[in-house]
């Protein structure tokens, strides 16, 4: 755990850390019950969506950019970000009074867009991913002297990252489990060049969207290997190949990578809002997603990283919609009844005899593919889990609706 190849040693997140003073706000440790109970242990989240600019990429930002020469400060920096490191960037540049410029994917979600700007940077918009962004910045940099402030893959970024780790060890000494979501890898790498250099027997653990995840592949292959294509609601993991500063460190020090579903990231954001009161991205749920997904798996005490809480409403919305089903909270259905009076009552009736609490009725009346005599009707039902669900549709069976869910 100590080589000396390591790009990175704990002594380098300490100095980063003197740098950060009075830049960054330690961030609390929250105790979780419901995570506790399912783990059979302490769970503390690390809320770093209550950090500066919603996330923890104030870290590595500031302390690349107050550690440019004079000259480099006056040529500008450039950044290339789906939204955290934009803001952080852009925060970091607004303290430090220099002139940054962000791009962003198309894509990129409103809040954080609109955030970027209002922190001074001038944002262009550009490409579909996190990677294409990067294409463009390193040819501004390349054309206008600015310079590149990577998110990931820069011994000052993994250092300022890293410091989240020192806090995770003084604000819960008898860790013994550390997760961690993962994109490029910096955040992961930095925490875990603190805890290992400082506590080598902390299990330190990374999770990744699994239609986003690099860092497996990579691991297996000896090298960072790009990923053919990759598509997640976790904008802010999603990234297409490891750095080679946070890999080398990853590979080194952390003890294991696992993935999550789109569907287990849905259940944790639904989780963290109606039990801990957090409201968090998909991409900083990831962590408590691997711990819902298989609890025994990590030894208690747990600190689980909540690594930012930059969230788009619209997307918010989708996503909870996404976990309500996925926890049996919601059902969403066809059927065809006769088209004479009395059939929606009756349905109603039958729903409500059942406990479903009705979201949304639409009632068709003409259709081709509909007979001359009978209407359909697609419901939206709020449910209680999935023994309530099954009870519903069977319910419904029994009383001779023929159900469509597609």
């Amino acid at each position: 755990m100590a080589s000396t190849t390591l790009p990175v040693t704990v002594d380098d997140v300490r100095a980063a850390r003197e740098v950060l003073q009075g830049v960054v706000r330690p961030t609390p440790m929250e105790f979780s019950r419901a995570l506790s109970e399912r783990v059979g242990g302490p769970v503390f989240l690390k809320c770093e969506n209550l950090q500066r600019a919603g996330s923890f990429k104030i870290r590595g930002a500031y302390t690349r950019m107050a550690r440019l020469s004079d000259e480099e400060k006056a040529r500008g920096v450039v950044a290339a970000s789906a939204g955290n490191h934009a803001q952080g960037v852009a925060l970091a540049a607004q303290l430090l009074g220099l002139r940054s410029t962000v791009f962003m994917p198309t894509g990129a979600p409103i809040p954080k867009l609109l955030a970027t700007r209002g922190y001074g940077a001038h944002v262009e918009l550009t490409g579909l991913t996190v990677d294409d962004a990067l294409v463009q910045a390193r040819r501004f940099a390349d054309e206008t002297g600015a310079v590149l402030i990577h998110p990931f893959d820069h011994t000052d970024i993994v250092a300022g990252q890293g410091t989240v780790g020192l806090e995770i060890l003084e604000e819960c000494p008898d860790v013994r489990t550390v997760v961690v979501c993962t994109g490029g890898g910096g955040l992961l790498g930095g925490i875990a060049t603190a805890v290992k250099g400082l506590r080598p027997d902390v299990r330190v653990v990374g999770v990744q969207a699994e239609t986003a995840a690099a860092y497996p592949a990579s691991i297996a292959a000896g090298h960072p290997v790009p990923l053919a294509k990759m598509s997640t609601m976790a904008d802010g993991i999603a990234v297409g190949c490891p750095g080679e500063v946070p890999y080398a460190l990853v590979r080194e020090l952390v003890d294991d990578i696992c993935t999550v579903s789109e569907e287990s990231l849905s259940k944790a954001l639904l989780f963290l809002i109606e039990r801990a009161k957090l409201v968090v991205e998909p991409a900083g749920a990831a962590g408590v997603a691997a711990l819902l997904s298989d609890a025994a798996a990590f030894e208690a005490p747990v600190a689980v990283v909540l690594s930012g809480g930059n969230i788009d409403p619209l997307l918010l919305l989708r996503v909870l919609r996404h976990g309500m089903a996925a926890a049996g909270r919601y059902l969403q259905f066809r059927l065809r009844v006769p088209d004479r009076p009395g059939s929606l009552a009756a349905l109603l009736a039958v729903l409500a005899d059942v406990d479903a609490n009705v979201l949304e009725i639409e009632h068709v009346r003409t259709g081709a593919q509909l007979h001359v005599d009978e209407v359909e009707i697609a419901l939206q039902l709020e449910t209680k889990g999935h023994d309530h669900c099954d009870h519903v549709l069977a319910t419904l069976r029994e009383a001779g609706y023929p159900l469509n869910f597609s």
